[in-house]
């Protein structure tokens, strides 16, 4: 995993988020407003374990990314889901505020529910540091102050994008443990040992306003032997192991490499984490800095993987469209139609702007595919004595 990777924190669940809650929450800019006061109520969202899984989403982006996370916004949203847009500090005032203004023009849903912010104080850009982990962990803050009764939180960068709609990924995760995480991870962590993990560096967008570069020590400090590193990709402490691997990941090359990892592999949720983030991502041979642009002829082999989130694409890249158009099914400027959905569906009309019962979903092709997927890789993790063993 590279530098352009540390937002890709994998789907881990509410009780672990929980476990490490001691940021504050960020003040930003809600898409709800009167635009839409005319339209008809949010149907009653139905919580708890007897009701289907709801997700929390993180997505973010640098300068220039505002008009990606709107079209990854459209392509996950769900009326039962929460959302949080952050566009780094490198990015201008005005690129957010237009973000903001066009997430609540989006969709007639969005400003009804209520359901998508944009941060408003972001954190910095820095490729590497600590400024990455801080973001994300308060903006999961942020998404548990704002509504705590989502079961899975999922960060995705503006390099991302999904390969079945939401209604599939609820279906699916209806049948999963709620306190299972999905965190791809391993503590056989090789050369990256000596380059990653024991050089000591300062994030200066930690303390700097502005300031997008890091400095690096001229010595290294010795791998800890107090915990176990992992990498390769928590909120609420009833224990102080979150803020001690915090202390030590502050100065970590790729913090977001090893962090999330390595509290859920040394606390009680070792056996709780299924190894496997859930995307499809191309590596060269051998595997580089960063992972390989996908294109068109990537298509059939995303669609047959069965897994959820691919990365990573290029912003006009033509394979966008086509996962539009043959696997969402969703029209430009538009959210995905789900069963919540039930105005006409014409090229002048969102069937999306009418809706009825959320708490439904009608799953499609890429559900069973995602079901084959999920149901091997919880059997294989059933078989391992321990999801953190290696």
């Amino acid at each position: 995993m590279g530098a352009a990777d540390k937002w890709l924190l994998p789907l881990v669940s509410v009780s672990f988020v929980s476990l490490m809650l001691f940021l504050s929450a960020l003040s930003g800019y809600s898409a709800s407003s009167a635009l839409f006061a005319r339209l008809p109520p949010p149907s009653y969202v139905r919580r708890g374990a007897a009701a289907p899984p709801s997700f929390a989403y993180l997505l973010s982006g640098g300068r220039g990314d505002g008009r990606r996370l709107l079209r990854l916004l459209l392509a996950v949203y769900h009326p039962r889901n929460q959302y949080l847009l952050h566009l780094s500090a490198d990015a201008p005032e005005a690129e957010r505020l237009d973000l903001a203004a066009a997430v609540a023009r989006a969709a007639p849903a969005i400003t009804a529910f209520g359901n998508v912010d944009v941060v408003g104080r972001p954190a910095a850009g820095t490729p590497m540091g600590s400024s990455g982990l801080a973001a994300t962990l308060r903006a999961a803050a942020a998404l548990l102050r704002l509504d705590a009764e989502w079961d899975w939180f999922v960060t995705l960068s503006a390099a991302d994008y999904p390969l079945l709609t939401q209604d599939d990924l609820i279906h699916v995760f209806s049948s999963v443990p709620r306190h299972l995480n999905f965190i791809d991870h391993t503590s056989d962590i090789g050369w990256k040992e000596s380059q990653r993990v024991q050089p000591v560096i300062v994030d200066a967008g930690i303390y700097l306003a502005g300031r997008n570069q890091f400095f690096q020590s001229t010595e290294k400090r010795a791998t800890p032997d107090g915990f176990k590193f992992f990498t390769e990709y928590c909120i609420f402490g009833w224990e102080n192991l979150p803020r001690t691997l915090l202390m030590y990941f502050t100065n970590v090359m790729l913090p977001l490499e090893g962090y999330f990892h390595s509290v859920a592999c040394n606390s009680d949720f070792r056996n709780f984490t299924v190894n496997n983030d859930l995307r499809y991502v191309a590596w060269d041979d051998p595997p580089q800095m960063e992972p390989r642009f996908l294109n068109i002829t990537h298509y059939e082999e995303i669609v047959e993987s069965g897994v959820p989130f691919a990365r990573k694409f290029r912003e006009k890249e033509y394979l966008l469209d086509r996962i539009d158009e043959k696997i969402l099914q969703r029209w430009r400027h538009r959210p995905v139609p789900g069963a919540w959905c039930t105005g006409r569906k014409r090229w002048f009309s969102d069937p999306c702007s009418q809706w009825s019962n959320v708490n439904i979903v009608r799953p499609g092709p890429q559900a069973e595919k995602f079901r084959r997927y999920m149901d091997r890789i919880l059997e294989e993790s059933k078989s391992s004595n321990s999801s953190c063993a290696q």
